[in-house]
Formats: structure tokens, sequence, C-alpha cells
């Protein structure tokens, strides 16, 4: 099992790419708050470690050439964020067929009755994440990252 900050990692990643794959092109704020939740700061008006761990999580998928922001709004949000080429192609690409299959999208398809660009839509790296995500299962969102950051794009 995977370290609590991990599977939060994973989580917090997948709800940005979800949120900028869903206004791509634009270029939108991103905030803190809508993909960890709400948060107090304390008396000195320090974020609690869950805020900042999500806050990291962000400048990582920047500094990883996922993502591109013209600011950050104080701790708490990144101005005018928007997918990389790279980001963009990699969630529009066709995941690893064992990996869809493992997660239902064969089953979805082999009733054969599906036209090919909707099953090509389903077998993407975003929509695996999106399913993950609905799912509520941290393993299922580790992995998927996991797949959507590591494995060889050119492999699928």
């Amino acid at each position: 099992m995977a370290d609590i900050h991990v599977e939060e990692f994973y989580k917090d990643a997948a709800i940005a790419l979800v949120q900028l794959y869903g206004a791509f092109p634009r270029r939108i704020n991103l905030f803190v708050e809508d993909i960890a939740g709400p948060d107090e700061p304390d008396e000195f008006g320090l974020h609690s470690k869950r805020h900042m761990a999500c806050f990291g999580a962000l400048l990582w998928l920047s500094e990883e050439g996922l993502l591109r922001y013209v600011d950050t709004i104080r701790q708490e949000a990144l101005d005018q964020a928007v997918l990389t080429r790279d980001a963009f192609i990699r969630l529009s690409s066709p995941a690893p067929q064992a990996l869809a299959r493992e997660f239902g999208v064969a089953e979805e398809n082999s009733a054969g009755s599906l036209p090919p660009s909707v099953k090509e839509d389903l077998s993407t790296h975003i929509h695996l994440i999106r399913t993950a995500l609905r799912s509520g299962n941290s393993a299922r969102i580790s992995h998927i990252m996991q797949s959507t950051f590591f494995a060889d794009h050119g492999n699928h």
C-alpha cells in the first residue's frame, strides 16, 4: 500500500489535469481549494499540510512540463494555467490495452455497437482518469495516474 501522501498526490494531480483538460485550450485559474477541499489558515496565516501538499503537486506538474501558468495567487491558486502540448497529447492518447481492460473499458466496447470514435475516446488516459475519480478508489486512481505519468506513450 502506498503512503497516504502519495495517494493524495495522485488524486490531486488527477483532479487538476481533468480540470485543465476540460478547459483546454483556455487558460484557467487552478484553485487548491477546488482540488483538496476547504482550508482555514492558522492564526499565523499558514495553510495546512494537506493544502500545501496539493499546492506542491500543482507546482510539480508545472516543473515536470505538464502545465504552464502565469503566476501564483499566494499559495491558493495557479493563475492562468493551461496544459502543455505534451500533457494534452498524453491525456488524449489511448491508454495501454491491458489497463483499459483492467478497468472495464473492454466490456463497454465488446458490444460492438459503439462507433469507433466513441470506442477510441473510452480508451484514452483522460477517460480512465475521470472514471477512476468517479469511483473514489484510491488504488485505482494511483494505478491509472502511474500509467499516465510513467508509461512510454510510444508503446500504446
